[in-house]
Order: structure tokens, then sequence, then C-alpha cells
């Protein structure tokens, strides 16, 4: 409600529609001090001859470098209203997801047995107890957390290293 009463007091002191001031206003991201200076003359009962077509900046700053693409492959052109609220800060994108990190740590090798468990490390982390059957030649894989579990007596060859199983 407050908006479009800025707005309408906005456009009919500039001159302009809605549409055109809202699109103004959209394009003036930096420059919010102009703005407040036309509502206080507004407010104040003062003419103001401001153009605002003339204060037009565009939406990505000069500053702005190319849009960092995320481990989702999301990723938008630089000309995109979505990166707008980058203007005045960098996109920070993490490079260490957690299936690269994973796949760091080598799988565990637990001997003869037949059926383990992964509880995570420690209870008061939150990870249940998941019983995994390592039966099968291959790596098995916790479905919780992502750690990695191989029987030696059953797994011997590297290519039955490279067989995966996901057990949930």
């Amino acid at each position: 409600m407050l908006s479009k009463r800025i707005l309408s007091a906005l456009a009919s002191t500039a001159k302009v529609s809605q549409n055109g001031m809202a699109t103004s206003a959209r394009n003036m991201a930096a420059s919010g001090a102009e703005v407040s200076k036309i509502l206080e003359e507004r407010i104040l009962g003062q003419e103001t001859n401001i153009n605002l077509e003339e204060t037009k900046m565009p939406i990505v700053s000069s500053k702005s470098s190319p849009d960092k693409i995320t481990h989702t492959g999301q990723g938008w052109d630089e000309k995109d209203w979505r990166l707008q609220r980058f203007d005045t800060a960098t996109k920070v994108v993490n490079p260490n997801v957690a299936a690269n990190l994973i796949a760091e740590k080598p799988p565990k090798d637990c001997g003869h047995e037949r059926v383990i468990y992964c509880d995570g490390g420690h209870a008061a982390l939150g990870h249940p107890k998941v019983f995994i059957n390592l039966d099968k030649p291959g790596l098995h894989a916790c479905g919780y957390c992502g750690n990695r579990f191989y029987n030696s007596h059953i797994t011997k060859s590297p290519e039955e290293m490279a067989i995966n199983h996901l057990n949930c």
C-alpha cells in the first residue's frame, strides 16, 4: 500500500506514469538519495524538476563479474534481473560440494564382516544407525552420510572396487 502511494507521488511529481516509474525505480538501484529527495520535496509541497530518464542506471553495474555457476548448474546471463541482489555484494559460491568431499575419503575395509553399521561417528550428530550388508562385491555406501565400505574377503579386484552400491 505504501509503495503504491510512493509510486503515485513520484509519478505525479516527475510527470510519468506508474508503469514508467516502476521501470525507472528498478533502474535507479544506486540512486536512493535522489528518490528520497523527490519524496521530501513532494511531502514539503515544493516542486522539483528532476528528469528521471537522465538518472537511469543499468541493472547490472559495471563492477560486477560474470555470474558464477553453482554445483547444481544454476547460472544466469549478466543482464538477467535475478542478479540485482548481487549489485552491492558479490555472489559467494562454495566450491566444497559434499559429494566431492565424500569421494575424496577412501572407502573403509571392514575385513571379513558381512554386515556392518554406520553411525556417522557420533550419535549426537543426528546420524541414525544404518546397517549395511556387504555380501555383494564392490563398494557399499551409507545412504545417510555417503561413507563407503567394502568386504576385503569378497571384493578382491580393482574391477570389483569400481562397483558401487547405495544402501538406504
